[in-house]
């Protein structure tokens, strides 16, 4: 059954606040190889301007996958979990995610397409702090496969 083309345009409401943590920050950094001592030590973060260590450009994937679930939970739009695979992720940042940021995130259901039998659904979470200051915008693009 393809998504629903009405969605287009949809925003959810706000999650609740994400508080980031040195530690996660740390786990993250060291799982994807990411060395820069921006990542990991708190006083070369400070040494550069930031207030605690710095998250990679990737990180913000922690709380935006787990707030895309309002979007592919929502019974109404009609996503099969089992059939969807992960198409394209960008990033587009305001500032850099810094320990200690309490983020919000807030989705949007940019565009849906289908092509040769499979949905393809642009989302976009837009990613601030909890009064209000913008941080990043996160696309994903999830193509959701058809049974044939």
């Amino acid at each position: 059954m393809p998504l629903d083309q009405s969605f287009v345009g949809r925003t959810y409401p706000p999650t609740a606040p994400y508080q980031v943590g040195r530690e996660k920050i740390r786990e993250f950094a060291k799982a994807i190889g990411a060395t820069d001592p921006l990542h990991l030590d708190p006083e070369a973060a400070r040494a550069s301007g930031y207030a605690d260590v710095v998250a990679p450009a990737t990180f913000p994937i922690v709380l935006t996958m787990a707030a895309s679930r309002q979007i592919v939970d929502d019974p109404e739009l009609g996503v099969d979990y089992s059939r969807v695979v992960h198409g394209d992720q960008r990033f587009a940042y305001k500032r850099p995610v810094v320990a200690g940021d309490e983020l919000v995130c807030v989705n949007t259901v940019e565009e849906i397409m289908s092509r040769g039998g499979h949905d393809f659904m642009t989302t976009r979470t837009d990613v601030s702090t909890s009064a209000g200051e913008p941080v990043v915008s996160v696309w994903s693009k999830l193509v959701v496969r058809g049974e044939g």
